[in-house]
């Protein structure tokens, strides 16, 4: 898969163009509008496309019967356990400029995340890699709480400087939203557990082009690209419910043209 710098995502042009139709799967069929969400720990952008895509799907007349999905996304597999450069300095250094110009940049970020009730902090944020957060987001999809999973963890990673490689402080983060942390810490020690989950997610995310996230996947006919706003999402959702197949008819009594005298419950 591309690899993928924090730099790069918090430098990276968002689309502003509408959603558009997926050509590389199959559209899902379910009883439930599927929302399939690739993402990653590491990526702000991603959390003010989280906060975005909830309030859109707040307003969304039919809400109940939208199943979020989260997929694993590495921006950048490679990237060390724990980085020693900050935020600040790892954009200066990337991209030869200075410290100061880094604040700059990144402050239009930290502005997005408050509009949307996101208290960046950048000046605490640690740079680690985040395949261990990646696989104790799969547990936690197993236990049906992936999605506070995902929460609880870009909350300490963009807001407290939690070390999301830090298997201890994932088991903390693993138990504060009512997991097990005996279960979670046997799975981190475990390091083939749910790493086929991962790169699975990652495969995938390959194959229907995703180079970028946050890439949304509404039942893999509409992708959305980007921290897009929740009118723009609102949009989306609209759209691929007007576009959902019919479920298949439940047989039972009819009344048939060649039987012009039926009667109910014939």
């Amino acid at each position: 898969m591309r690899s993928l710098s924090l730099g790069l995502s918090l430098l990276a042009a968002m689309s502003l163009s509408a959603q558009t139709r997926m050509t590389k799967s199959t559209p899902l069929r379910n009883s439930k509008l599927t929302v399939e969400i690739w993402s990653d720990v590491a990526c702000p952008f991603c959390y003010i496309g989280k906060r975005e895509f909830e309030a859109a799907l707040a307003r969304f007349p039919h809400r109940d019967s939208v199943e979020v999905v989260w997929k694993s996304f590495e921006l950048d597999p490679n990237a060390a356990a724990r980085s020693s450069e900050d935020t600040y300095s790892m954009l200066a250094n990337k991209y030869g400029m200075s410290r100061e110009d880094a604040k700059q940049r990144v402050s239009g970020v930290a502005q997005r995340g408050r509009d949307v009730g996101i208290p960046f902090h950048f000046d605490v944020v640690v740079n680690a890699n985040s395949f261990d957060a990646h696989r104790m987001i799969q547990f936690a999809k197993s236990k049906g709480k992936g999605d506070a999973a995902k929460e609880a963890l870009l909350k300490a990673h963009f807001t407290e400087g939690v070390v999301v490689s830090d298997r201890a402080e994932l088991v903390r983060l693993a138990a504060s939203i009512g997991l097990d942390a005996d279960q979670v810490e046997g799975m981190l020690a475990d390091e083939n557990a749910f790493a086929d989950a991962v790169r699975a997610d990652e495969h995938e995310a390959q194959q229907l082009g995703v180079r970028g996230v946050p890439f949304f996947a509404l039942d893999r006919k509409y992708a959305v690209s980007g921290a897009q706003s929740s009118e723009h999402f609102l949009s989306a959702l609209e759209q691929a419910w007007k576009e959902r197949p019919m479920p298949d008819a439940v047989p039972g009594a009819v009344c048939d043209p060649e039987n012009t005298d039926c009667l109910p419950g014939q």
